[in-house]
């Protein structure tokens, strides 16, 4: 494995480990110096509630809220950075922001905080992203996402007190939108060196069914060579020796 390659699969995790680390550390601080900051949330139609959009996903009622959004947070991400490393950072930064705004927008009341919302743009735009591409790569990826996660599609509908729904449904509506922004930048993630020097994707039978946009496809399977025939012929062509063999005379 190359410096290079070393380099990017330390940037694929530490960065996710970063953005878990500083929610942490604001929660830390939370608990044990200022419990007041929890006040700096998304307060919606106020003006001092706008600075809830950059604050609020770095705050947390309690250790259970953290926790149940920590988990899915490393996850979604640290496939962001490895799939659509180009655009990771664009994603994460301005998804923060527009789905802050739109819950800012759109929701009625209340104190708005947790990285929910920035999850939900995550898992919204993993998933479109990867049926948009058309790349089975990244297919495979939005099921993943979909076995793991589907069920949080409930959670954009007011159907728990105490949630905020409009911030999920804030980011499910940013991460789709994302997903058709950036639909034609990175199409495919790249082939990596180890990939190319490991095997030929052209003696692989199984990945020659796959056009260069990972699209499936069918061919006439190869005729069958007659063996018996080649056999015969390359016979017909061989030079024939003839050893004789003469009795010595006493």
């Amino acid at each position: 494995m190359s410096s290079e390659q070393f380099k990017y699969s330390n940037n694929v995790i530490l960065y996710p480990l970063m953005i878990l680390f500083s929610i942490w550390l604001v929660f830390w601080y939370q608990v044990r110096i200022d419990y007041s900051i929890k006040a700096f949330g998304i307060r919606p139609q106020k003006l001092e509630g706008l600075l809830g959009i950059f604050t609020s996903p770095f705050l947390h009622g309690d250790i259970g809220h953290i926790y149940n959004n920590s988990i899915p947070l490393f996850v979604l991400s640290l496939a962001l950075f490895y799939f659509y490393k180009k655009i990771a950072w664009k994603v994460i930064l301005y998804g923060i922001l527009i789905s802050g705004f739109l819950t800012w927008l759109i929701a009625s009341n209340g104190n708005h905080i947790g990285a929910s919302g920035l999850i939900y743009v995550l898992v919204s735009f993993v998933f479109f992203k990867g049926i948009f591409a058309k790349h089975y790569r990244l297919i495979a990826l939005s099921l993943i996402v979909i076995f793991l996660y589907g069920s949080m599609i409930w959670y954009v509908f007011p159907i728990k007190a105490g949630m905020s729904w409009e911030g999920h449904l804030s980011g499910l509506i940013t991460g789709l939108v994302f997903a058709l922004i950036f639909r034609k930048q990175v199409a495919k993630p790249e082939r990596y060196k180890w990939e190319q020097s490991d095997y030929d994707e052209e003696d692989d039978l199984f990945m020659r069914h796959f056009d260069e946009n990972g699209n499936f496809i069918e061919f006439e399977p190869e005729p069958e060579v007659d063996v018996e025939i080649e056999l015969e012929s390359e016979l017909k062509n061989t030079t024939k020796i003839k050893y004789i063999f003469r009795e010595r005379e006493d």
